[in-house]
C-alpha cells in the first residue's frame, strides 16, 4: 500500500503487520480443563499410568519427558505413583502433532527511508497434550485437560523440557478441583 504525503513517500507493511501479530497470537499456548461433577477428588491418593487402546504414542524420549513432568506435579500435590493394582485414579494421555505455517517478515530501511519488507513461510509443528484421569471402580473419566502448542520441538532439548513441564503445571494449576466448585 503506498501513501502519499507532505516531504516524501511512505510505504506501510499493513498484511506483514498483521500476519507477525496474528503469528504471536497463533503462539501461545492453550489450556483447557473439564471435570465431572459431584467427584470426590478427595479420595484419590495413588494413581497409575494407562494406555489408551488405539492412541498413537510418541518415542521413547518425549515419552519419558511427558510422564516426569506430570509425575513432579502430581507428587507435589501429595499423589503417590504407583505399578501395583489397585491404584486409586488411572492417568493417561495422548500427543497430537500437527503443521501450521508461521509467517517471518524482514523489513530493510524504515517507512520515511522508503525501505523494503520481504515476508517468508516457515512450516512448525504444534503438538497437543490430553491428559486423562480415569476413576477405575466405575471406569469414568473424572478429570480432562488439554494444552495446546506444548510439543513444539525446538533445537535445544532443555527448552522443550521446559516448555513441557510450564505447559503441565498450568494444566494441573487446579487439580484436583475444590469441592462444591
Amino acid at each position: 500500500m503506498l501513501y502519499r504525503m507532505k516531504g516524501g513517500v511512505i510505504r506501510i507493511a499493513f498484511g506483514i503487520g498483521l500476519v507477525l501479530l496474528m503469528g504471536g497470537y497463533l503462539a501461545a499456548q492453550q489450556i483447557m480443563t473439564n471435570y465431572m461433577p459431584g467427584t470426590d477428588f478427595s479420595k484419590f491418593k495413588t494413581y497409575k499410568w494407562v494406555i489408551i487402546e488405539g492412541s498413537e504414542q510418541p518415542d521413547q524420549i518425549l515419552d519419558q519427558q511427558i510422564r516426569q513432568a506430570v509425575e513432579a506435579q502430581l507428587a507435589s500435590k501429595g499423589m503417590m505413583k504407583t505399578d501395583n493394582e489397585p491404584a486409586d485414579l488411572y492417568v493417561a494421555y495422548q500427543v497430537s502433532i500437527t503443521q501450521q505455517h508461521q509467517w517471518n517478515a524482514y523489513s530493510m530501511g524504515g517507512p520515511w527511508r522508503g525501505g523494503m519488507a520481504t515476508a517468508t513461510s516457515t512450516t512448525i509443528q504444534i503438538g497437543t497434550l490430553d491428559l486423562d484421569f480415569y476413576d477405575p471402580g466405575p471406569k469414568q473419566l473424572v478429570w480432562k485437560g488439554q494444552a495446546s502448542k506444548t510439543l513444539n520441538p525446538s533445537k535445544d532439548p532443555k527448552k522443550n523440557q521446559e516448555r513441557l513441564n510450564n505447559a503441565v503445571a498450568k494444566l494441573l494449576k487446579g487439580f484436583p478441583p475444590k469441592p462444591g466448585k
